[in-house]
């Protein structure tokens, strides 16, 4: 057997002799110098190619249709898988734990998704949907949210089926405008007029809005809620401002101990002996009500009795030419945003002035909306235009807590506040939102009051027109529009299930019902069967319903036409949630 070629510069077992490198190749190969890699030459290896020597290291790069398409649609599928069991009057309530460990309790998709700070995103996109839709109207982001996953849900099939997506955008962006065409006809004759100050016209739109909210309790905060929008609706009712409609929430009692107090409500009693005052003009001091301390420390070297006496009086008689200043200026309340001294209280005692404090710097902002004021940053005499006006100022005692009223009916700036009693904060919260979503909706009907048959009546009717549309579509379109018609029936669906009822059925009779030519049949959830909501009084906004399905639409589009998703290395430093490092011991 002849002797193995021993090539120059190896050792026998394929090892440089000069470098050390070892080599991968036979070494008997007499290509094997060709490949050689020098450590000298190439530190780092072999040069990067693509888009990893576009970008920096540490990048993440996901592309095509399984990478990226139906991440990003299984993403938003459980955002709105999360929201949608809390659609409707008996949808269920989360518990939502955010970061800074305050707890929440609500069936509030907006206040949900807020709190759960959704990092993925494509699922942020469903987010942004729903707060354009809580920014625009204040309600229906729960329909925004679920409806977008629903469409999403829906396209993966076609996606799998083989469909682009490109003809599902198509598709959908067809359905959407056939869909606003027929909500158009789908209005209810008559609703296009409406005096805004008619309560009973203005608690039969708010009511669905507010059942969402809290099922069985609407006969009682709907009167309440329209109450004090009536109260300060301005002369043209499109300039309402919701801001204008305050709540405080005072523990203890029940719901039916809430009431509705013209004027604003703050906790807390006055800070003097003084608790009631007509016709109040007021000066606003944001820096506090105390002697100012000086820009730079003295010392004071003070040698007999005597002089500690004058300096004592000398201080006394600057608080005193102050507080006497404001009284001349014919202000009879005072109102700070810190603190109040002992002797400038005195001094406004003497001068019979109302002391008021308050210490959040938002509520003395809406409280010199309210009142006129000009808000003060040192104690001094105010101006007669700086001081603001109120037409009586008292304190009262609501179920154990006194607060101080402050009523205003002058100028426009009326404010009107809804008081709400509850047995826990987490209660008190919740009902808060419902208010909220009441006077937000009274906003919407004063720009627009035309209304759409509720309870599911509406999407049932858009579902049968978008799947005879379909049907008349010859492309690859016609499977998009027919799938979109599908989506519409996550919403009977989901009331249906909420309520414990069956969905098929409830579904079916509701497409028999429409079929024979009744498109106000909805499902009336307290006896589970389908009725005409007209008996049942359970109307929505037309604007509501627009802008929901609406932004749905764009933002399922949006996810649809992502192909890519290309995320850059995150900036430097270390994480936030590691700890320090310790040692042993």
């Amino acid at each position: 057997m002849p002797a193995q070629k021993q090539n120059p510069g190896l050792s026998g077992d394929g090892r440089s002799e000069t470098d050390g490198f070892e080599r991968k190749v036979d070494p008997s190969s007499s290509l094997c110098s060709r490949f050689l890699l020098r450590r000298d030459k190439m530190p780092f290896g072999l040069p990067a190619y693509g888009i990893q020597a576009m970008l920096k290291e540490g990048h993440k790069h996901l592309s095509g249709l399984d990478e990226a398409v139906l991440k990003n649609i299984d993403a938003c599928k459980q955002l709105s898988d999360i929201t949608r069991t809390s659609l409707g009057p008996n949808g269920m309530n989360k518990m939502v734990i955010n970061h800074l460990d305050k707890l929440f309790i609500t069936n509030d998709a907006a206040t949900i998704v807020d709190e759960l700070e959704v990092q993925h995103p494509a699922a942020k996109i469903l987010v942004l949907a729903g707060k354009a839709q809580q920014e625009e109207i204040g309600d229906g982001a729960n329909l925004t949210i679920s409806f977008a996953g629903e469409l999403l849900q829906n396209a993966e099939e076609l996606i799998r089926m083989g469909l682009h997506p490109s003809d599902i955008i198509s598709g959908y962006t067809k359905a959407i405008n056939k869909t606003v065409m027929v909500l158009d006809e789908l209005i209810v004759k008559g609703s296009e007029t409406m005096d805004a100050r008619s309560k009973e016209e203005v608690i039969i739109r708010m009511r669905a809005a507010v059942a969402s909210k809290q099922f069985g309790q609407e006969d009682i905060l709907c009167p309440l809620i329209a109450d004090a929008c009536i109260q300060v609706c301005p002369k043209n009712p499109a300039n309402f401002n919701v801001d204008n409609v305050r709540v405080a929430k005072l523990l203890g009692g029940g719901l039916h101990n809430s009431l509705v107090v013209r004027g604003m409500v703050l906790k807390g009693d006055t800070v003097g002996s003084i608790k009631r005052i007509e016709k109040a003009k007021i000066a606003v001091f944001s820096g506090g009500v105390d002697t100012s301390a000086t820009e730079t420390k003295g010392t004071v070297l003070i040698h007999s009795a005597e002089q500690l006496e004058n300096y004592a009086k000398t201080e006394e008689a600057k608080v005193e030419e102050l507080i006497k200043a404001v009284a001349d200026s014919g202000a009879n309340v005072v109102v700070s945003g810190a603190a109040v001294g002992d002797m400038a209280l005195h001094f406004c005692e003497r001068y019979k002035l109302v002391v008021l404090k308050i210490s959040s710097k938002f509520e003395l902002r809406r409280f010199c909306r309210t009142t006129g004021a000009v808000a003060l940053l040192k104690l001094s005499q105010p101006n007669p235009d700086e001081l603001g006006y109120a037409d009586s100022i008292y304190v009262e005692e609501i179920g154990g807590t006194r607060v101080t009223v402050v009523k205003n009916e002058q100028g426009g700036n009326s404010i009107a506040t809804v008081v709400l009693r509850g047995s826990t904060d987490s209660i008190l919260d919740d009902l808060e939102r419902a208010v909220d979503d009441g006077v937000n909706t009274y906003k919407a009907m004063c720009r627009d009051s035309r209304t759409l048959p509720g309870a599911a009546a509406t999407e049932i009717e858009l579902s049968r027109r978008l799947k005879d549309f379909a049907l008349k579509e010859t492309d690859l379109d016609q499977y998009a529009i027919a799938k979109f018609a599908e989506s519409f029936e996550m919403v009977p669906k989901t009331l249906a299930e909420n309520a414990g009822l069956n969905a098929i059925e409830i579904i079916s009779s509701l497409y028999a019902e429409h079929a024979a030519g009744n498109s106000t049949v909805g499902i009336d959830l307290e006896e589970g069967v389908c009725k005409d909501i007209s008996t049942l009084n359970i109307w929505d906004l037309y604007m509501t319903k627009f802008f929901a399905l609406k932004y749905a639409a764009d933002a399922a589009c949006t996810v649809l036409r992502v192909d890519q998703i290309i995320m850059a290395k995150p900036a430097g430093g270390p994480r936030r949630d590691q700890q320090p490092g310790m040692d042993e011991d």
